[in-house]
């Protein structure tokens, strides 16, 4: 799919800009370009006339129009190429089928949606969600882009974030937890001293009575990591029943992949999604009050085994 690329010089709207930038083409040409969904800035398909701009901004013009939209209630393109595909998952969702459940799935959706443009066509998932996690999650068109980012995955996903609510306070404001994870029987994932390295950075966002808003990066991406670390801290996600929750403020395990960075596979270019924090999780904080600076203490008995916080630098 070929492209052209403008960078945004000053502060303004969408269509004036590409007026200027695309001088010599008619007026009609150019707003075509933006109907048939073949504007993109900052690596988002838009159609919008109006939409603001600052200055460094990436205008991509693509040649040929994009797919037509998906539409489910499951989950949405963020951003699609013909090598990959960025969505933002519904929570409730699987990524791929069960025995139980076939259909009801990101990977089915996106499977049907691929066929649509072209009977041949398949997608391949590149890393999972858990169910009852929402948020961005990538895909990729050939088994050949699957294996590139499987093969180099600390050197092709530079960085992978979270948002969360939990119950309770954090160990400090912001810190490491360094310990080791293992699954039980019961596919039940745990602190364990003989377990494989786990590492998950955090920082509080906003702290209430009973529920804080906390970001989380991964260093390393095991199964439940992050649901692991924080019942282990003592703080686990809201409405996270498995991991020692509570209560459910919002009616859902309050996890949602909110940001990812990687290098693509096929040009090398960095790319950067986010999404923001969903409104349930910040009405979740804010309805349970303010809590005085500083987290709180917990009795010396529920304090955690292994290095949080910590201050080792990235690896």
């Amino acid at each position: 799919m070929s492209e052209i690329k403008y960078t945004v010089a000053a502060q303004g709207r969408l269509l004036e800009a590409l007026f200027a930038l695309m001088e010599g083409k008619s007026r009609t040409t150019v707003k075509a370009l933006l109907r048939h969904r073949q504007v993109q800035v900052n690596r988002r398909v838009t159609t919008a006339f109006d939409a603001p701009l600052k200055a460094g901004d990436v205008i991509t013009v693509v040649a040929g129009r994009t797919p037509e939209p998906l539409q489910s209630p499951l989950l949405s393109i963020v951003y699609e190429d013909d090598a990959l595909i960025v969505i933002d998952k519904r929570y409730g969702v699987l990524s791929m089928a069960t025995d139980r459940e076939r259909e009801r799935c990101a990977y089915f959706v996106l499977s049907e949606y691929v066929k649509r443009q072209r009977e041949d066509n398949r997608i391949f998932i590149v890393h999972r969600l858990d169910r009852e996690t929402s948020g961005l999650m990538l895909f990729a068109r050939s088994e050949q882009v699957k294996l590139a980012f499987q093969g180099r995955w600390r050197e092709m996903i530079v960085e992978r974030r979270y948002v969360a609510v939990v119950e309770g306070a954090m160990p400090a404001a912001q810190g490491e937890i360094d310990v080791p994870l293992a699954e039980n029987s019961l596919y039940k994932v745990y602190a364990a001293q003989g377990g494989v390295e786990a590492l998950t950075r955090y920082r509080v966002l906003q702290a209430g009575d009973e529920y804080s808003l906390v970001e989380l990066e991964l260093e390393t991406g095991r199964k439940n990591q992050i649901r692991a670390h924080l019942e282990h801290v003592g703080a686990p996600v809201a409405g996270d029943r498995k991991y020692g929750a509570k209560g459910s403020p919002a009616g859902r395990v309050c996890l949602h992949a909110c940001r990812i960075d990687f290098v693509h596979p096929v040009t090398g270019e960095l790319f950067s999604f986010s999404t923001p924090v969903p409104a349930s999780f910040k009405a979740a904080v804010a309805s349970s009050g303010k809590r005085a600076a500083g987290p709180k203490v917990r009795p010396r008995s529920q304090r955690p085994v292994g290095r949080t916080p910590s201050s080792r630098s990235r690896r």
